[in-house]
């Protein structure tokens, strides 16, 4: 039995054209782009937590004990390589914590041809 995904919605009809022309249903293309939602998610948190508390790149690396081409490359959207112990770290830094949560996924289920 095949693995249905949730349907992605879009805030406009050029981007969900897209979607289906480039990943479609195709599991694996649906996968990737999953994966790499999920690095832009969390590259753009970290940004918007520096800058929200002032601090620089540098700044933020000296507190967590990193460099700042490690920060910079974790605030980067084609980075893959996150790591819970780095967030938090991150996390503690700026005085936040990181929390985890399991969602479900709504399946559909697939009827064989």
């Amino acid at each position: 039995m095949a693995k249905a995904t949730r349907k992605r919605t879009f805030h406009s009809g050029a981007l969900r054209y897209t979607y289906d022309r480039y990943i479609g249903k195709d599991p694996e293309q649906v996968r990737q782009y999953e994966e790499e939602v999920v690095n832009a998610e969390i590259a753009r948190k970290v940004y918007d937590l520096r800058t929200k508390a002032g601090i620089s790149q540098r700044e933020l690396a000296r507190r967590v004990g990193t460099s700042a081409s490690a920060i910079c490359r974790l605030e980067d959207a084609d980075y893959d390589g996150h790591s819970l112990y780095m967030l938090k770290r991150i996390a503690e830094a700026l005085d936040q914590r990181v929390e985890i949560r399991f969602i479900p996924i709504r399946r559909k289920q697939i009827q064989p041809a």
